[in-house]
């Protein structure tokens, strides 16, 4: 999806009571007080209040996000909660706009899926991530490849699959940018979309 493409489809979306997430990588970060954390596709910027909370005055958590209008509203939100260690980016998810090495926790719900170059995002992933830190991924795979008709049409995309690749291929990315060993927290089983079926599952994994 193109930038303008993101921008009218998810900021509208932000006026609405949809649910985006596929997932709640949230639910298994264990974020630690000090820790200073990241939000790939960070919405309306709850899990980032939530993240906020957990790490403390020491702590700090950005959220980034491609959507002007839905960084507007988590905006909004931390301001109305009072809520100070929290920053909000504007950036594509194919660039992280943070400083290497600075990074103890990612978390991202239903995503990285949305991406054209997985491969660019998962070494943006490593690079900003400290030695030991971690990710907490929520996504989608497909079960086989998805047809061109689909994975070609934005609409599809915006759905949350039509960017999808397979589990093998998504596994491959990931150790190809150095993360070899990724630990599957949970698994959704096949349902249907368009011809194809794909699954959700959640991931965690290490920079070592």
């Amino acid at each position: 999806m193109s930038t303008q493409e993101i921008n009218k489809r998810y900021s509208k979306l932000a006026e609405t009571s949809c649910c985006l997430s596929c997932g709640g990588a949230i639910n298994y970060a264990e974020p630690q007080k000090g820790e200073i954390c990241l939000d790939i596709g960070s919405g309306r910027g709850t899990d980032v209040i939530r993240l906020s909370d957990a790490v403390g005055e020491t702590g700090f958590v950005y959220g980034q996000d491609a959507a002007a209008g839905m960084l507007k509203k988590a905006r909004e939100m931390a301001a109305k909660l009072l809520v100070k260690n929290v920053e909000f980016i504007e950036s594509q998810i194919e660039v992280i706009p943070l400083p290497a090495d600075s990074i103890d926790l990612i978390i991202s719900n239903c995503t990285l899926n949305h991406a054209s170059d997985k491969k660019a995002v998962w070494s943006e992933i490593y690079r900003v991530l400290t030695k030991g830190g971690r990710f907490v991924v929520s996504d989608i795979y497909s079960s086989e490849t998805v047809p061109p008709e689909y994975a070609n049409n934005p609409e599809a995309v915006a759905e949350c699959w039509a960017g999808s690749v397979t589990r093998e291929v998504y596994l491959q990315t990931l150790n190809d940018c150095g993360f070899s060993s990724v630990e599957i927290l949970e698994e959704s089983k096949p349902y249907d979309k368009g011809k194809i079926k794909v699954s959700s599952f959640t991931i965690k994994g290490f920079k070592l």
